[in-house]
């Protein structure tokens, strides 16, 4: 029907404060006393958003700089300072170092020397005619003298001299003297060769030569491998480092001499014009103990050698395999062989290498290079990776070759130099990580000098120094509010943690504090500090006890404002980067900080109230409230500390402090709440808020008004069980009253309107003063889950066992269902008045239906009833909400049902088309009372009372055959739900051979029978049929042998039926199984029942080959003794006394129920 169909709404937001508040705003409802509860609202609100601030504050990047971090240093350490002189002489330096370069280039490297001297120029600060100057005196000293360093570290797949496929091998290298390319007096100023006396160089081609054997160096022999590794270090003095070369032999050792001790005998060995030559003459010699003879057996096998000129290595060395070279066309070679060079000065001509340190020396160089290099550095300069320009590195590199640096002086130095300059001029710390791992990676203590070490030292101790004097302010340096910032603090934690990770600092500081220790104590120190400068900032001690509150409360959300940020950002910097539980440290101390405080002013704020005749205040609970509000939030942060750590907080009784304060709030809260009913009330229209909704302004009020103080209860929490119940229990009443207390001032208002003479209007009012009081009732019927009551049952049951958890039941339910009742009691009267003139209607159209002819076409019969309904419908479905036009609906569907069925019984004994036609108008009502789902449920609507009507007309109007049918089909329902049965089971196997339409029985066996006889015993048979017999006439019933005294007979005997499709396909055609126990002087007695439809066995689909029995399973069915008389279908065939078919069915099953009551 069109009355209930389309009637969707959207259902009152009870539950949801947002919703409530935005449809209040929206309809101009008067708020009455709506500013206490917007202020309330933005009470419990500003927590929400403080954390939404937080955490966005923490998530957001603005792009600024950190804040300077020197700023927040005691005493601001500054870069090293030079005296000119000291310029002049590092000048002097640097220009020696540019002059003095060897080796290849690399393309790192600045190739163009008036560019380097430019770029020093500015560097030192030095003008040109200056430069001149201390040019001239560079150039005019004596240039550096060179060594090679060679470091013979292994060879590989070298060629096998030996007969078990192995060789012996060792290395031979030195010097070969060239031809320089120079001038020819620069030539004879540098001439160098490995003859004793250099005055007899013009006599070369004369004389012979002699060569002294300290130019040769030989390895040890690396026994039957073809992969030796030598790992030796050797060091030759270059006379020319443009025409010098470094030749290298690779033999195979062919006898026990040692090589080496050969070379240390032989002193002289003269004619030979190669050094090659000369080598192998050394090799000979090892078998002539030393002497030069020439003896050609025994000979080392050559595998290889190596020529590299010394101007071809590189300014920062060779690191790399050379392949093995052959001595001529002739020579068969393999393999490689791996060498490290580097190209060092010995002697360098300047006035700071007279007196200092080489490494000294770099580390001045390099600061002063630093400084000039961080100031050209305009973008993020506090970002500076200390990447060095091109000739800055240059310069840098050079001199760490040409003084022979090891890698270890190199990563000290730059450390040094790069921290020195961080702590003046910041840098980044992801460098300073890196240049850290570096010193690590390249530490050996047997090699470091005490000057150096004590250096590294003190660089440590500063750094650290540095690093915790951050900490200690890192709020300010490292706000969460700066990604940079926040990243800097991040890697600076990762430095410190690397220094007290390494080996390293635990050698130079061996008395050093734990790195744990130092950043606890520097975090404590750090949070007091923040913690008494908020204080001294908001000053809670001045001004009223009220404004004291207040300022308190600006104290905890600064705190827990902090805290989230120690959660969020802080402890993730903290735990990763040096394994500190920063947030734990932190919280725990501000709790306890922030209980002190707080505890001392709620205890001035109680001794305030507890004085006579003194009142909480408005103001003064609002105040109280937001403090335990914040409290709350600060207490929440808990759940991120360690299990360990939650026990014995400050803040773990807070609540306590309130419990006074809490009541008195309450019942300002009630009184505020039952001045906006009224007032809400008052200015009511009775009209709906919108199109979509049913209910005026006054109950969206009273709803939004009762979230309110829900939200409010929520959001307090409060967890001590005890306190919480009697509290839950107040405001559930507070609520309940005043919710009696808007449908009484409702109710008035209605009355009121009654002494109106608009009818209509009266009506529509008071479907919207229904929907009213429906709306606050839907909101109250929500109270066990808005006030969480289950869980105060579990905290009342743990705290005080089954009797407070049944208290806490009872108390509340009560309260409860006495509000519904009395609420829907309202509603009942007011729906009364709606139906009480529509019976006298109701009875008209249904006895138009009963005396209609039988020639009256059902539909025309029902019409009229069905549009009288439909008519008053309409009008209601559009007045009322769903809760209570289904009241109306459930009213008359009862009144319905009662007319139809006394309509009935006062017509018994009439045609079946009289019950076909009431039947047909139950099922029209229910479909029209239905409306697809938009009325009443069918559930609803098929009651005991429908159903009972039903039943009464669907029997009526059956014929005999189809209620014989019925009674089968209701057998075989119950036989399928039936498990287990105290009167026995029975087995059998059914199946059918479609082929010839024969239904095979095998009763097996059956098990547990009821004792019928005296002796405990039964006699039992089994009888087997088919059933309806009228829908198998001609097919007898077969029964099996008896089987004497026994409750667990064993048939095995087997019954063919003719069934064919027709009847098999009824869903009533059934296999009865009737168990009796045979009696020989009297009838027999039932013992039990079962039934299978025949669709279980029957049909193509389950059908057997002839022969196929023996693969089906056996089938068990538990008996039954049902006692027909119970059932209605046999009263009804009962009373059909001229029906001979009727009347035999029944005397048959009064027969086995004759023999039921004869064995009880």
């Amino acid at each position: 029907p069109e009355s209930l169909r389309g009637r969707k709404e959207t259902p009152a937001p009870a539950s949801n404060p947002d919703t409530l508040s935005t449809e209040a705003a929206a309809t101009g409802v008067v708020e009455g006393d709506g500013e206490f509860f917007e202020r309330m609202k933005s009470i419990l609100q500003k927590q929400g958003n403080m954390q939404r601030s937080a955490r966005s504050e923490s998530l957001s990047d603005s792009g600024a700089p950190p804040p300077p971090e020197a700023a927040w240093q005691t005493a601001v350490p500054e870069c090293p300072a030079f005296t000119r002189r000291e310029l002049d002489l590092l000048y002097e330096e640097a220009l020696y170092t540019v002059v003095n370069r060897v080796g290849v280039p690399s393309p790192q490297y600045v190739m163009d020397e008036t560019e380097l001297f430019a770029y020093l120029q500015k560097v030192f600060d030095v003008g040109q005619e200056e430069h001149d100057i201390i040019l001239q005196r560079v150039r005019g000293s004596k240039r550096a003298s060179y060594s090679l360093k060679v470091s013979v570290m292994k060879g590989k797949n070298l060629l096998a001299k030996d007969a078990n496929g192995y060789s012996d091998p060792y290395c031979m290298l030195g010097i070969l003297l060239g031809q320089s390319p120079r001038e020819t007096e620069e030539k004879k100023e540098r001439k160098f060769s490995f003859r004793k006396k250099k005055d007899k160089a013009e006599k070369r081609s004369s004389v012979r030569e002699v060569l002294p054997a300290k130019y040769i160096q030989v390895t040890e022999v690396k026994s039957q491998t073809l992969n030796p590794v030598w790992n030796e270090h050797f060091v030759f003095e270059i006379d020319d480092v443009y025409s010098d070369l470094l030749h290298l032999d690779i033999w195979d050792h062919d006898d026990d001499v040692s090589v080496a001790e050969a070379c240390k005998k032989l002193n002289e060995v003269s004619g030979f014009k190669g050094m090659g030559r000369y080598f192998k003459q050394i090799a000979k010699s090892v078998r002539t103990n030393g002497t030069a003879a020439s003896v050609e057996e025994n000979v080392d096998d050559f595998l290889g050698c190596l020529n590299i000129p010394i101007n071809e290595i590189p300014a920062n060395g060779f690191d790399k395999w050379f392949k093995l070279e052959p001595r001529s066309s002739a020579s068969k070679v393999q393999g490689e062989c791996h060498l490290i060079l580097r190209l060092v000065t010995t002697q360098r001509d300047t006035t700071l290498g007279k007196k200092d340190s080489y490494a000294s020396i770099h580390e001045r160089l390099l600061s002063r290079v630093l400084q000039y290099e961080h100031a050209q550095v305009k973008t993020e300069p506090y970002n500076w990776e200390g990447k060095l320009s091109q000739p800055a590195w240059t310069l840098i590199s050079h001199h760490a070759v040409q003084t022979d640096l090891s890698a270890q002086q190199k990563a000290i130095i730059r450390w040094q130099c790069y921290s020195q300059h961080h702590r003046a001029h910041t840098m980044a710390y992801t460098f300073l990580l890196e240049l850290l791992r570096n010193v690590e990676q390249e530490w050996d203590d047997s090699t470091l000098q005490p000057e150096m070490e004590q250096g590294l030292a003190d660089s440590f101790g500063l750094f650290v120094e540095y690093c915790l004097a951050l900490l200690k302010n890192m709020r300010q340096v490292f706000p969460c509010s700066s990604a940079a910032a926040v990243a800097r603090c991040e890697f600076m934690l990762r430095c410190l943690g690397q220094i007290h990770a390494m080996q390293t600092f635990k050698k130079v500081c061996p008395f050093h504090n734990e790195l744990h220790v130092e950043i606890v104590t520097v975090i404590k120190k750090s949070t007091l500090e923040w913690y008494e400068g908020t204080i001294s900032t908001f000053k809670p001690e001045e001004g009223t006890l009220e404004e004291q509150m207040k300022r308190l409360v600006l104290v905890v959300d600064a705190v827990s404002a902090d805290v989230q940020k120690s959660q969020n950002v802080y402890n993730k910097l903290f735990s990763s980067a040096v394994k500190i539980d920063f947030f734990s440290i932190s919280y725990r101390q501000l709790e306890k900080l922030v209980a002190d405080d707080v505890c001392a002013a709620t205890e001035k704020v109680c001794g305030s109230l507890e004085q006579e005749g003194s009142r909480l205040t408005q103001g003064m609970g609002e105040t109280l409230f937001e403090l335990y509000m914040s409290l709350k939030t600060l207490k929440q942060y808990r759940e991120f500390l360690p299990l360990k750590d939650t026990k014995a907080l400050a803040l773990s009784g807070f609540h306590d402090w309130f419990k006074s304060s809490i009541h008195k709030w309450l019942q300002i809260v009630h009184e505020r709440s039952c001045d906006r009913i009224r007032k809400a009330v008052e200015v009511d229209k009775l009209e709906p808020v919108h199109p979509l909704s049913k209910h005026s302004t006054s109950a969206v009020d009273v709803t939004t008004c009762f979230n309110q103080v829900r939200e409010f209860w929520v959001q307090l929490a409060w967890p001590d069980s005890a306190g919480a119940f009697i509290f839950v229990t107040r405001l559930t009443d507070d609520v309940c009253s005043a919710a009696v207390c808007y449908s009484e001032l409702i109710k008035r208002k209605i009355e009121r309107s009654q002494q109106r003479p608009d009818s209509k209007n009266l009506t529509n009012q008071l479907c919207i003063a229904l929907n009213n009081i429906e709306h606050v009732r839907k909101f109250i019927s929500n109270l066990p889950k808005d006030l969480d009551w289950k869980a105060l049952e579990q905290a009342m049951e743990e705290s005080c066992g089954a009797d407070g958890k049944e208290q806490v039941q009872k108390a509340l339910n009560a309260q409860l269902l006495n509000i519904d009742m009395d609420l829907q009691r309202e509603a009942k009267r007011m729906i009364a008045n709606l139906t009480d003139k529509m019976v006298l209607d109701l009875k008209k159209y249904i006895q138009h239906i009963s005396l209609s002819p039988d020639s009256i076409n059902n539909d025309d019969a029902v019409t009229p009833l069905m549009k009288y309904l439909d008519d008053t419908l309409v009008i209601l479905n559009e007045s009322l909400v769903k809760e209570n036009l289904d009241r109306v609906l459930h009213g008359l569907w009862r009144l319905l049902l009662r007319l139809i069925f006394d309509t009935v019984a006062e017509n018994r004994g009439v045609s079946v088309e009289f019950y076909g036609r009431f039947h047909y108008t139950v099922e029209a009502l229910v479909e029209f009372f239905h409306a697809e789902g938009e009325g009443l449920t069918l559930e609803d609507l098929r009651n005991e009372d429908y159903k009972a009507l039903e039943e009464e007309l669907r029997l009526n109007k059956c014929s005999s055959n189809e209620l014989i049918e019925q009674y089968f089909l209701e057998k075989i329902c119950q036989q399928r739900t039936l498990k287990h049965s105290k009167f026995g089971r029975i087995s059998v196997k059914c199946y059918y051979e479609a082929a010839d339409q024969r239904l095979t029985v095998e009763v097996l066996h059956a098990a547990d029978l009821i004792a019928l006889d005296a002796n405990g015993l039964s006699d039992p048979f089994v009888i087997v049929e088919l059933c309806p017999h009228h829908l198998f006439p001609t097919t007898k019933s077969q029964r099996t042998q008896v089987k004497n005294k026994t409750l667990h007979p064993v048939f095995d005997e087997l019954f063919q039926f003719h069934v064919s499709p027709e009847q098999y396909r009824k869903k009533f055609a059934c296999i009865e199984f009737t168990v009796m126990d045979h009696d020989w002087l009297s009838t027999n007695d039932f013992a039990g029942e079962a039934t299978a439809p025949l669709s279980d066995f029957c049909g193509p689909d389950k059908a057997v080959l002839p022969g196929g029995g023996k693969a089906v399973q056996p089938l068990i069915l538990q008996l039954s003794r049902p006692k027909p008389s119970d059932k209605p279908i046999l009263k009804m065939l009962e009373a059909r006394a001229g029906d001979r078919e009727a009347q035999e069915f029944v005397k048959k099953l009064k027969e086995i129920e004759k023999s039921m009551a004869e064995e009880d």
